[in-house]
């Protein structure tokens, strides 16, 4: 506990009287003050902080030149001065070294004197005079500070941070250009080291994160997010009279929409293959038969509805597994035609216009891809048989949600009935697969299944 000494520097007689007056304010009422009082007041009152702010500040300096708190043990006044006041250790610290400041900083210590500066002014104006580059001459140092105070009275901290970055142009241009260019250096080596992204499952089908990026960086993915969020795109990709959502839930669905649209070509292999996420669901889920959830392969479940839209642009691979679940077969998967067999496609029928193609159920956009369009091919098949047992090699049919794909058909007497599926989204595999415990199956040529063949053969 601290005692009270009978005061006799003028300091601590002022400190004195300032909290008896304040004691006697303690139960003063302001209702009664009018509207011009009021504000005339809580101006001066913001004067007054700001003097009293240096007044301590230069109080705490003297205190620890002079060592105080050291007779009771403490290892530094900033310490004496936390524990005394509750203060946290950092910012008892920052009040003494602010007090060495302003004694050397002698116009920023006056304006504060004064009450024409607030204290975060003050900070930033120390700070951006700190920044200067070494060896100038102590004439400019004094150039700056006065520059910064005579601007420090129409503009508040923030406006002097960019004033502060630029503060070598005014008091010598010629130097600036060079240390802009080593201050932006050591940031963006900074920024590089402080990059983090944290991201954590609430269970409940959110995920919730935080990250840190350069500032580069940070303006592209803005950009991006912007351009995907835009009135237009949303009337072009949703239909036109789109409802107009809050800018932050536009801000996430352009976010959710970029990830989609990342294509496992453009990023590097992990384990040997593209960046994938295998989605498992079953033949009937996919084809809207059920309504079953399906399961990625890190342990998460999405809705059927999710899985089905995943699928109008992702490979389906078919998987064909036995009564333990054991996979017997595992299918090729080529969702696009190739180039040589839309020459074929055009030699054949005259035209195999790529551009004929329809949207899956789910889906905001027709089934195109990084590989180009799904070309629309005419099958004909006779009642009670399947696509896959038409004659020509390569035939296309239409799923009841829609799509248009391409399929390999294996020989004739091939019987295979497939259930799960996995497919490969712009990262996203679908497995399907269905048990087929007691069921005859040949060994026929492996299909190459799109996601809009059901993968059944006949029988």
């Amino acid at each position: 506990m601290t005692t009270m000494t009978t005061p006799r520097h003028q300091v601590a007689l002022a400190t004195g009287q300032m909290r008896g007056i304040a004691d006697a304010l303690v139960d003063a009422s302001v209702w009664s003050m009018s509207a011009p009082e009021a504000a005339t007041t809580l101006l001066e009152l913001t004067k007054l902080e700001a003097q009293v702010v240096e007044l301590k500040t230069r109080v705490a300096a003297h205190g620890d030149e002079v060592e105080v708190g050291t007779d009771v043990g403490a290892t530094s006044t900033s310490s004496w001065y936390a524990h005394q006041t509750r203060e946290t250790r950092s910012a008892a610290y920052r009040i003494v070294r602010r007090g060495y400041d302003l004694a050397i900083y002698d116009r920023v210590r006056s304006g504060l004197a004064r009450g024409d500066l607030r204290l975060e002014q003050a900070d930033v104006i120390i700070r951006s005079v700190k920044a200067l580059p070494d060896g100038l001459d102590p004439e400019l140092l004094i150039k700056a500070e006065e520059h910064l105070v005579t601007a420090a009275e129409e503009h508040d901290a923030k406006r002097l941070t960019i004033l502060g970055r630029r503060l070598l142009e005014v008091i010598a241009p010629d130097l600036a250009d060079q240390h802009e260019s080593d201050l932006l250096e050591r940031e963006e080596a900074k920024a590089a080291q402080a990059c983090r992204l944290t991201m954590s499952d609430d269970g409940h089908g959110k995920v919730h994160g935080r990250f840190t990026l350069p500032a580069l960086q940070a303006a592209e993915l803005k950009k991006m997010l912007l351009a995907l969020a835009a009135p237009k795109h949303l009337a072009a990709t949703h239909g036109p009279g789109v409802e107009r959502r809050p800018g932050p839930e536009r801000m996430g669905r352009a976010f959710c929409e970029l990830i989609e649209r990342i294509s496992a070509k453009d990023l590097p292999q992990v384990g040997g293959r593209d960046a994938t996420i295998v989605v498992t669901i079953g033949l009937d889920t996919l084809l809207g038969r059920l309504e079953k959830a399906g399961v990625l392969d890190t342990g998460e479940r999405i809705s059927a509805t999710a899985a089905r839209r995943l699928a109008c642009t992702a490979k389906i691979i078919p998987v064909v597994l036995g009564a333990d679940s054991q996979v017997l077969d595992v299918g090729r998967s080529r969702r696009f035609f190739t180039k040589a067999q839309l020459t074929a496609l055009s030699l054949r029928d005259g035209s195999a216009s790529p551009t004929a193609v329809t949207g899956h159920r789910g889906c905001a956009m027709p089934t195109t891809g990084p590989d180009g369009p799904t070309a629309v091919l005419p099958t004909s098949t006779t009642p009670g048989s399947s696509a896959r047992d038409t004659t020509p090699e390569h035939t296309t049919r239409r799923t009841p949600w829609q799509s248009t794909t391409t399929a390999r058909s294996p020989s004739p007497d091939a019987n295979r009935s497939l259930g799960q599926r996995a497919w490969s989204a712009p990262c996203p595999i679908l497995a399907l697969a269905d048990g087929l415990a007691g069921r005859p199956r040949h060994r026929g040529t492996d299909a190459e299944e799109g996601p809009g063949s059901t993968g059944q053969g006949g029988g």
